[in-house]
């Protein structure tokens, strides 16, 4: 059984490994020490991948931790309610709250006034609220990783402080984007708010043709740039079939953003993840940001949604207190 686990302490010998599993919801597991049978050097902070010869260990824990009752003890799920004198700590699985919009345009979105996403971004309405981008996708569309997880340090008068940033990429493979960083004590909380920040930052990415406009578009419309600190981003269109010319996290944001073919040239500090994602992130915001002469028509200028449905909100408002 194949493990993501976080380093713990600054070097590491041959002998027992402190380590905690991260499951697929993004939620943390303690486990116990492990032996392991290579030797092991890197410094703190990196993420690892190893095989446990007993694979029963970690399913039992993960088991306990999501509720799974009688093997850990404190779960509240449907298992053999849960006495036992375990390690776990979950707490069964949290019922899904009904979503009550805090903001005039959410509350437009949960009531079906507007329909899609490209509306909210033609009058630049601002997100504020996740559930806007849940409200259209359906669970499982919008695909979210982590980018990179690193420890910062902090000192102060009672010392140092130790955080996790990290920097997580949604997307739906389709024209759509985001990327969010958040700093916490905890990793789960780090990766749970990267997820909701990205969200937010959600953009549109606007795809193209290299030559003859035949079939879907299938790469960028134009040479954009994007930069961020000393890193410098530059996508340049490519025939089809030419694949992502970049480097790894280039590709994983491409195809996060549904673009197939596209040549990349960058310069500056790009090691630096962060600093080359964000630049990427620019790069993709500027493929709207021309006016091609195929967007010289005459534009059909309507209202904005606050303006269109004013009397309703202001009645709902009214209702709600």
């Amino acid at each position: 059984m194949t493990l993501q686990v976080f380093v713990v302490g600054e070097k590491l010998t041959p002998g027992p490994l402190d380590v905690f599993l991260v499951t697929e919801d993004h939620q943390v597991v303690d486990l116990p020490p492990v032996r392991h049978q290579a030797k092991l050097s890197c410094d703190i902070g990196r993420w690892l991948f190893f095989r446990v010869r007993t694979p029963a260990v970690p399913q039992r824990i993960a088991k306990g931790a999501m509720g799974g009752g009688g093997d850990f003890g404190k779960g509240k799920g449907k298992g053999k309610k849960g006495k036992g004198k375990g390690k776990g700590k979950g707490k069964g699985k949290q019922e899904e709250k009904q979503w009550a919009p805090m903001t005039k345009l959410g509350r437009l979105v949960n009531d079906g006034k507007i329909q899609n996403l490209e509306e909210i971004y033609l009058h630049s309405l601002p997100i504020k609220e996740p559930e806007i981008i849940d409200h259209f996708y359906p669970p499982g569309s919008l695909k979210d990783e982590v980018l990179k997880i690193h420890p910062v340090q902090k000192m102060t008068s009672a010392g140092q402080t130790n955080r996790f940033v990290c920097y997580v990429l949604v997307g739906d493979t389709n024209g759509h984007i985001g990327l969010g960083s958040k700093c916490a004590k905890e990793v789960a909380t780090a990766i749970r708010g990267g997820i909701i920040a990205a969200k937010l930052n959600l953009i549109p990415v606007r795809r193209g043709f290299w030559g003859n406009r035949i079939g879907l578009p299938h790469t960028v419309p134009m040479k954009v740039h994007g930069k961020c600190g000393s890193v410098r981003c530059r996508l340049i269109p490519a025939p089809r079939g030419s694949g992502i010319v970049g480097s790894p996290v280039m590709k994983k944001m491409m195809a996060f953003a549904g673009i197939s073919d596209c040549f990349t040239c960058s310069c500056g500090h790009t090691r630096t993840t962060a600093n080359f994602a964000k630049a990427t992130f620019e790069a993709l915001k500027a493929t709207y940001g021309y006016l091609t002469p195929d967007l010289w028509k005459p534009t059909n200028h309507c209202k904005s949604p606050f303006q269109e449905w004013s009397d309703w909100l202001s009645q709902s408002q009214k209702a709600a207190y």
